[in-house]
């Protein structure tokens, strides 16, 4: 490699990493934020707080990694045009955007790696994330059950009037497991307990009474008092295997798995809208007929199988829709890079800043309205209102049309923002006629 490509990259090196880890801990202190409550309320040990957090990582990677190649570009070259070392470049012949080409070679490389990464790598992680969650839902039993609320665990609904963590007191049960009328359980005090390595609850309760109707004799009701008595509600499936696949939302889905679905879905809707057309023919031969008892029985069930094939196609729709723009998320975020790349390289020659808090000011500014774009995107996508490609992607078109005009307006020696200049008219403003220093001005 030259020396001027490898000085260029070099330079990049620790803005980008110093940036990484910026950005990565800003959105980690937001995470502590929303998960200080279940850590504190849980009382987790300091294995699965770490397991946590080192499973929250990787999608915040995902938003920080193109951030920081942003902060990295506008903060390089911010520096070189400050230090005059563009000025040497171009006195001695060498075009500036000869500076492009190494940059978008390590940037293709690193949007690879993010396509990896956002579709294989991150999505399993999330996939772990949420199985972990769940684990600690019941990690602590005895704070699933909020005092004054009733709580839903599978076929049991639970209320207590007061929960001191160690022990519930007026507690209230319906059971709805054994019959088809809920048996409905009183106690004075009670406790939870884990069991079955956290797969079920045991729930102890102490000087109450239980109320239930037999299925076989409706009319009878029963009313028995007891000591104590013990509930068992079992396979509240919290021991889910970290690595087992279960159930997945299109944001645990690899993009194998999210072309599949689609696929699938695509075949089911493609038969129903067949079948659709069918019963629209059929709904259409019986409505030519003359009225009769007959005629309008059969048009009321093909009306009301119509209708739930409508509704199904629907449903296939939307969750087709949801599944393409995870899809093209993925692509249009590892591309991102390339994107950054290109915006983030004028705009350092423009504002002449070395500072980093300018560069960092301009990034967020620029990767919230990018963020912002591609969310709203999201929703309408979602809803139907504009194709998966475009939402997702629009972005990026918007974005890179953007850098092209801010690379021609830096070859024509445009300024975005001269901040030495902008500081001195500020720290100068009474001295109106002094003119501004050749060493500040070029």
């Amino acid at each position: 490699m030259k020396i001027l490509p490898r000085y260029i990259l070099k330079e990049h090196v620790s803005p980008f990493f110093v940036s990484l880890l910026v950005v990565t801990f800003i959105l980690l202190i937001d995470r502590i934020i929303d998960l200080l409550n279940t850590i504190l309320e849980k009382k987790l040990d300091i294995s699965t707080v770490m397991q946590l957090f080192g499973l929250s990582l990787p999608y915040m990677l995902a938003l920080s990694i193109p951030m920081a190649v942003l902060v990295a570009t506008i903060l390089a070259f911010g520096r070189m045009t400050v230090d005059r070392e563009v000025v040497a470049l171009k006195s001695s012949g060498i075009n500036v955007y000869r500076m492009i080409g190494p940059l978008l070679v390590v940037g293709i490389m690193l949007s690879g790696l993010m396509v990896y990464f956002n579709q294989t790598f991150l999505p399993n992680t999330n996939h772990k994330l949420k199985n972990l969650m769940v684990k600690i839902a019941y990690y602590k039993p005895m704070t699933i059950i909020k005092a004054g609320e009733f709580t839903n665990v599978l076929d049991y609904t639970i209320y207590v009037r007061q929960n001191n963590v160690t022990e519930l007191k007026d507690v209230l049960i319906y059971d709805r497991s054994e019959t088809r009328f809920p048996r409905t359980v009183f106690a004075k005090t009670g406790s939870v307990q884990q069991m079955d390595n956290g797969n079920s609850l045991q729930i102890t309760l102490k000087n109450g009474e239980m109320h239930e109707r037999n299925d076989k004799e409706p009319g009878k009701y029963q009313v028995r008092n007891f000591s104590s008595f013990v509930v068992n509600i079992r396979n509240i499936s919290s021991n889910m295997d970290m690595f087992e696949t279960g159930f997945r939302s299109d944001r645990e889905m690899t993009g194998k798995e999210l072309q599949t679905n689609i696929k699938d879905k695509k075949n089911e809707i493609a038969k129903l809208s067949a079948e659709l057309t069918g019963l629209n023919a059929k709904i259409k031969s019986i409505q030519a007929e003359a009225p009769s008892f007959y005629r309008d029985s059969d048009l009321r069930r093909y009306k009301v199988m119509q209708k739930m094939s409508e509704d199904r196609i629907a449903d296939l729709q939307e969750s087709k829709q949801s599944l393409e723009v995870e899809f093209h998320k993925k692509y249009a975020l590892s591309f991102a890079v390339i994107i950054f790349i290109l915006i983030g390289i004028p705009l350092g020659l423009m504002t002449r800043s070395s500072g980093i808090g300018m560069s960092f000011s301009v990034s967020s500014v620029i990767f919230l309205i990018y963020y912002v774009a591609l969310n709203g995107g999201e929703q309408l996508a979602d809803k139907g209102h504009v194709s998966p490609f475009l939402a997702m992607w629009i972005s990026n078109i918007v974005f890179f049309i953007c850098g092209l005009l801010l690379i021609y307006a830096s070859i024509k020696e445009k300024r975005l923002i001269d901040l030495p200049q902008l500081m001195w008219k500020i720290q100068n403003w009474r001295r109106k006629k002094v003119e501004i220093p050749d060493e500040i001005r070029y």
